[in-house]
């Protein structure tokens, strides 16, 4: 068994498959299925990972590993299938998927070199380059003015070389420990001999006489209240000595979270655990759907899960929306099972992430709490999974692999034979469909745990506020209730619902509207540093004084930020302390936590902020929820913008009146009458259900029928077109009768960065094949895409049609 199977880290199609390399002898012993090791590729030495070990190949000369970057594997047999299971079913290439599993630090960065090989004398800019260097960075020759061609002829001639040097970013955290390097009596005597002026060093000595261990060099320095000088003088006597060493960075100190007990359950909640805890008895996989309007205890019943299936030995995944994240999630886990949790999400640092993910990898804990990527973690012995909010579009990751989490889950359910669980106020349709045909087990918790109401919902219709001649942002009905809840000292959460709908500028006189030079959308303006941005290419500008179409000076600003509407309320409501949370607040790390924290001790009246704040918040003082503009998302061009109006709306009508205090709701809308409108401001799932699915139905949209999404784009128009027209036409050859192929249409954003974007949908019922088609449909044009720049996107479960 010498021989390794390695998948490259060349992200190409060409090199998506297995390579052979000979396994050197000093590595036979220890190298296992799983790890990451560096090979010869070509000219350079690059990344892979062994997912196979043989005794045999097909080729004759093999090239050796060069070197094994693991001691463990970093990779588990059975995420190694799943790898190739996420592969299959998003069409990614296998680097990518198995990639997508590990934490960033894990991914290595490559640098080029120049060496130099001969002895002899090279030619005089190349000579000057070296200045005397064996080997120089390959950026020094970049920015020199010696022509590519002159370097490939002396690679060519042996003269010199490009190395690739494979840079491994993992750092591990150390600190500097002192301790004492001779016995007691030894130190004592020393003290005895030490000059009465060596006050510290006396302190320092007398310190380790008395505790005898060792300590950090900081908290020493600290508690002496001296120098490194002193220690080293100590260090140079040969009476203490200092030394590295590891400590995992965690990012929440355990200590701080206080232990919860199981709370009793209702009948409603007992009923929906019973079948869940018989499947984990039972270790067998089912998918349940528990359906529970807001603060009707789901959390609980994951806690009351997962200590069955930790008192089976087992492990639990519990997937949050990125967003929901909060502390309050975090602390409902860390004060049920302690530092038995890890904690995995995008605010961590990479160190941070890496040191949590070990922790999983040395089975140091046995619960992670995570977004979307907390999927892959490399538990050996799993539960369980849940997944909370099972309807939000964020476990559908947007790139490469574009896999969706609760397919990930179910696929590790059965893998695992243990049960999943997906928890939602508002399951998505595809969930709740499968659910009623009873494929997922569905439980339904139609009352709050406290048997409190839910809050009332008023829809204003904001056409009516501007015939009463007023033009302000906030309905009179609002600004009194704001001012009812400041009088009685309670809380107010005012959501703007921002998605699609950003600050433009605007001509009054012809209606010009300013837009980016590489990209087909109107830029946003930013007001702090009163510039125009594009947010899909980073293009800036200033804000022209004048039209430049008409050199009219009316020109406006349109659409409300949350900045705008912080100005308004300050003007409006002068007496209101407002804490503004958005993608400009929130950008620091622990941002979110500071807001949050300062908003629960009531440092501030009003919580205004995106849909970042619609969910997972529990706040007892907050009785008044505001929505500003419930109509922004139906209006794109998404067959799941009314889905996705009535999940924000329910979402954050549950943040009022959780406790003691009834809550209220006022929606603000121009299109009172939408049926998602409606039925949102009643808490009427089903029938919204009901009527969403008679929708898709008649336009044959998921769940009845299967999206997929192939996106074309390139420098030039007709080049994107043409593509397009041909893969829609290689396509209708192959599918069945009754599936649709609809295109070439231009993409809703039809230029990104001078990149011209073309569409192709199709939808099916059942198409077998269909992935075998796309990929050949994809070998077809691989010369282009490798030649020409031309790029060819597959997503098989279209989310975000932009």
């Amino acid at each position: 068994m010498n021989i390794a199977k390695v998948i490259v880290d060349v992200p190409a199609s060409s090199t998506n498959q297995t390579f052979d390399y000979m396994i050197p002898d000093k590595f036979t012993d220890m190298l296992a299925v799983g790890m990451r090791v560096i090979v010869p590729f070509g000219p350079r030495k690059i990344m892979g990972f062994v997912v196979d070990i043989t005794s045999e190949s097909t080729f004759d000369k093999l090239k050796s590993i060069s070197d094994v970057l693991d001691v463990v594997p970093v990779l588990t047999e059975e995420l190694l299938e799943l790898g190739k299971w996420v592969a299959n079913e998003t069409l990614s290439l296998s680097i990518t998927a198995l990639q997508a599993m590990l934490p960033q630090v894990l991914k290595s960065q490559y640098k080029k070199e120049l060496v130099r090989l001969t002895e002899g004398r090279l030619p005089d800019d190349m000579e000057y380059l070296f200045a005397g260097r064996d080997y120089i960075p390959y950026e020094e020759f970049e920015a020199s003015p010696i022509s590519y061609y002159q370097l490939q002829k002396l690679v060519q001639a042996g003269e010199v070389s490009i190395d690739y040097l494979v840079k491994s970013r993992i750092t591990k955290k150390k600190v500097t420990m002192v301790r004492p390097a001779k016995e007691m009596h030894l130190l004592e005597e020393a003290l005895a001999d030490l000059a009465k002026t060596a006050k510290k060093q006396r302190q320092l000595l007398l310190y380790f006489i008395e505790f005898e261990k060792p300590i950090e060099q900081q908290r020493l320095l600290k508690e002496i209240q001296t120098t490194t000088s002193t220690v080293k003088a100590l260090v140079e006597k040969g009476l203490l000595e200092t030394y590295q060493q590891e400590i995992m960075r965690n990012p929440y100190n355990d200590d701080e979270f206080k232990r919860t007990a199981p709370l009793p359950l209702t009948e409603q909640q007992q009923k929906a655990i019973d079948p869940i805890d018989e499947a984990i008895e039972a270790n067998k996989h089912d998918v349940f759907l528990i359906h529970g309007v807001t603060g009707s205890g789901k959390t609980e019943i994951y806690l009351q899960a997962i200590q069955k299936v930790l008192s089976k030995g087992k492990e639990a995944i519990v997937l949050v929306p990125e967003i929901s994240l909060t502390p309050q999630m975090v602390k409902r886990f860390k004060g049920r099972f302690g530092s038995n949790v890890a904690v995995m999400h995008s605010a961590l640092s990479a160190g941070e992430k890496f040191d949590e993910w070990r922790r999983i990898q040395r089975k140091e804990v046995k619960v992670v709490v995570g977004a979307r990527s907390a999927v892959f973690a490399p538990f050996e012995n799993l539960g369980i999974i849940i997944i909370d909010e099972e309807h939000e579009t964020t476990y559908k990751q947007e790139d490469q692999p574009r896999y969706h989490a609760r397919d990930v889950s179910i696929h590790r359910g059965q893998t695992n034979s243990c049960p999943v669980l997906l928890g939602s106020a508002t399951p998505a349709l595809e969930s709740y469909a499968r659910a009623a045909k009873g494929v997922y087990k569905l439980s339904t918790l139609s009352e709050r745990t406290n048997h409190k109401a839910m809050p009332k919902v008023d829809v204003i219709d904001m056409r009516n506020e501007l015939h009463a001649g007023n033009r302000s942002m906030f309905s009179r009905t609002l600004k009194e209730k704001i001012e009812q809840c400041l009088e009685k000292g309670e809380q107010i959460v005012l959501m703007l619902n921002r998605r699609g709908y950003s600050t433009f500028v605007m001509c009054r006189d012809c209606g010009h509207v300013k837009e980016c030079p590489h990209c087909d959308i109107a830029l946003t303006y930013h007001k702090n540093s009163n510039q125009l941005k594009c947010h899909y290419c980073s293009y800036e500008e200033k804000v022209p004084q004048v039209c430049p179409e008409c050199s009219s000076d009316l020109i406006r600003f349109f659409g409300t930020g949350t900045q705008k509407v912080e100005e308004t309320l300050t003007t409006l409501i002068p007496q209101a302390r407002v804490i503004r949370m958005d993608v400009d607040t929130t950008r620091r790390k622990g941002a979110h936590e500071k807001l949050l924290g300062q908003f629960a001790d009531k440092k501030a009246d009003i919580l205004l902020g995106t849909q970042m704040i619609a969910k997972g918040l529990d706040f007892e003082n907050v009785t008044l929820v505001g929505v500003l503009t419930a109509d922004s998302m139906l209006h794109l061009p998404d067959f799941r913008s009314s889905e996705k109006t009535f999940q924000l709306l329910t979402q954050v009508s549950g943040r009022a009146g959780r406790h003691e205090l009834p809550g209220e709701v006022i929606v603000q809308t121009y299109t009172p009458e939408h049926y998602s409108i409606e039925m949102a401001s009643e808490y009427n799932f089903n029938d919204f259900y009901k009527r969403e699915m008679g929708m898709r139905k008649a336009f044959q949209y998921p769940p009845y029928f299967y999206l997929a999404l192939i996106t074309v784009s390139h420098e030039n128009h007709v080049k994107a077109v043409q593509t397009t027209q041909q893969i829609a036409q290689l396509l209708l050859k192959n599918v069945g009768n009754n599936t649709v192929v609809l295109g070439p249409t231009p993409s809703p954003v039809p230029r990104i960065k001078d990149r011209y974007r073309y569409q192709c949908m199709i939808k099916y019922r059942n198409e077998p094949h269909l992935r075998k088609y796309i990929n050949k449909i994809k070998t077809i044009f691989a010369d282009d895409v490798r030649k020409n720049n031309l790029l060819i996107t597959v997503d098989m479960q279209p989310y975000h049609m932009m």
